[in-house]
């Protein structure tokens, strides 16, 4: 059943904030509910609790023909990227990393720690990689096998075109890793319209559960190739997902309370229409929250075209009476926790379109920021002139 955008969502209980981040985000209270039990890891129940997550994850993801696995990881999401890129990057190996923000940089950054083979394509923080820049890549240098590409960048906000990537990459016979940490859940990754090798996301985004483990929906073919590449004991997909087929367990202890957690949340995604629904509210959330932002005078970093309904990154303003931290505690103390900027040329703050939340809140979060400006005494938000000159020199 969809939920129609006029009926509110029922307000954080327990005093709560709300959390405008890109994750840990605001959960529904039958989520947090759902940890009141404890679970036995070998039990049968939680086994059936866990074929359950992954069924619902790889229906998610369109795979009817049953070529697909999906595998669960302890910890947060970025122990599954380097999961992801230690168990399907071989030894010998070359990856084509595609970055415009912190975490295709960090993707860049693992691959050192993995000691394989990488180059990158860093396209700053304004603009995404284009599939005609794979291609020319992938055309000057024949010893790339892999391209990992970040679905929605979240330190600007940046919605990455991944169909024109896998496009690319397949057109010249490699394969791609999506890191769709962020996305997958209320933006469209389809298995059968968007190819991929690899996705991996993680149990406190877009679905709105808790953090504690994310997961790599996987080729079968893959995974059952991939079998000696890790670097890890704990972190090797192959020996996990081996070990699940094999017993229905997890190869170490879960995370059972963020499982139980997880699962009720994937019912409330399905209640509202799965990703169709989710991402409808999410984008819905972005449009009101940027209208009324831009209404007090704040500019975003990117223009329409790029930004994603995950999260929206604002320049601070020029006004010399701003401070952020000042903004921050007046925007917490009237409910909202936002996020720092992640951005290394200009000042900015970011807010998050994601989370247990919806245009309402949106509205009040555009009333309370405007509060807070007038509390700090700042009379203009508009962002400074370098700022919007630095913004077009780079995405000319």
């Amino acid at each position: 059943m969809n939920r129609s955008v006029s009926a509110p969502l029922p307000a954080p209980r327990l005093g709560e904030p709300y959390l405008l981040t890109p994750g840990p985000l605001t959960t529904a209270y039958e989520v947090k509910e759902a940890m009141l039990r404890d679970w036995g890891s070998w039990d049968a129940d939680f086994r059936a609790m866990t074929k359950a997550v992954c069924d619902r994850l790889l229906a998610l993801a369109g795979d009817t023909a049953g070529d697909y696995a999906c595998v669960p990881m302890q910890g947060s999401g970025s122990f599954s990227v380097e999961a992801m890129l230690g168990t399907f990057v071989p030894w010998d190996g070359k990856v084509l990393v595609l970055a415009n923000g912190a975490y295709g940089l960090r993707a860049a950054e693992t691959m050192k720690y993995l000691a394989r083979g990488y180059t990158l394509i860093d396209k700053g923080d304004y603009m995404p990689p284009r599939g005609d820049e794979v291609a020319a890549a992938l055309d000057a240098d024949p010893d790339i096998t892999h391209v990992i590409a970040i679905h929605c960048e979240t330190s600007s906000g940046i919605l990455n075109p991944v169909a024109e990537i896998s496009e690319a990459v397949y057109a010249a016979g490699r394969k791609l890793l999506i890191d769709s940490m962020s996305a997958f859940g209320a933006l469209p990754l389809n298995v059968n319209e968007i190819r991929y090798e690899a996705m991996v996301s993680s149990a406190n985004k877009c679905i709105e559960g808790v953090p504690g483990f994310g997961f790599v929906v996987a080729r079968k073919a893959e995974l059952a190739a991939a079998k000696g590449n890790s670097h890890s004991l704990a972190l090797d997909l192959n020996a996990q997902w081996a070990y699940m087929e094999k017993t229905g367990q997890w190869r170490y202890t879960p995370p059972t309370h963020v499982v139980a957690a997880f699962l009720k949340a994937l019912e409330l995604h399905a209640e509202e229409g799965g990703v169709a629904g989710r991402g409808a509210r999410y984008a819905r959330n972005r449009d009101v929250m940027v209208e009324g932002m831009r209404g007090l005078g704040f500019e975003t970093l990117l223009k329409d075209r790029w930004l994603s309904p995950i999260i929206v990154t604002f320049f601070c303003p020029a006004d010399p009476k701003f401070d952020f931290a000042v903004f921050y505690e007046k925007m917490k103390a009237k409910g909202f926790i936002i996020y720092p900027g992640k951005l290394t040329v200009v000042d900015s703050f970011r807010i998050g379109c994601i989370g247990r939340m919806d245009e309402h809140v949106m509205r009040k979060v555009v009333k309370a920021a405007g509060e807070a400006l007038s509390e700090m005494g700042v009379t203009s938000a508009a962002p400074p002139a370098a700022a919007l000159a630095e913004r077009a020199k780079l995405a000319a």
